[in-house]
């Protein structure tokens, strides 16, 4: 198991223990009503693609069970600091410079990263850059798509 912290917002804490518990107490019993049910049917288990599938289905559910244990028993509850300076657990509005399009991006630790709903990891090159700056700072991203700059419009 690795000791790497995993930074957690408190709502991203939740969301993990919530599917922790979902796959320990519903999920694991799912499976395990459709191993048995595969096995009532009878045949060989090598010709049985019920079996087959179930299994593989529990080894994922068991897979997932360990990973979000193990994150969880890493985690670290990140908190918005001070509004001054843009940290781990801040949302910020960024303008990219010589467009009208405004963003709001919410830092958040790595295993909660979900670009697609506007959390980015600390780590990744936007994350990176905004990281320790202010309001009206600008900013250079280093893309692979190329060089962005973004002015900072709030932290939240």
């Amino acid at each position: 198991m690795s000791d790497e912290v995993h930074y957690l917002t408190s709502e991203g804490l939740r969301e993990y223990e919530e599917r922790l518990n979902y796959l320990r107490n519903v999920r694991r019993q799912e499976v395990a009503e459709r191993l048995r049910l595969a096995l009532e049917e009878g045949g060989e288990l090598v010709e049985n693609a019920e079996y087959e599938d179930a299994k593989n289905e529990q080894a994922f559910v068991e897979g997932e069970i360990l990973r979000l244990e193990m994150i969880l028993s890493n985690a670290q509850i990140i908190e918005a600091g001070p509004k001054d300076t843009i940290g781990l657990g801040d949302k910020v509005t960024v303008q990219e410079v010589g467009t009208d399009n405004v963003e709001v991006y919410h830092l958040v630790g790595a295993v909660e990263a979900n670009p697609r709903a506007g959390k980015i990891s600390y780590k990744s090159p936007l994350g990176r850059a905004l990281m320790n700056h202010h309001v009206g700072d600008r900013i250079t991203v280093n893309a692979p798509d190329g060089d962005f700059i973004f002015e900072i419009k709030a932290i939240d």
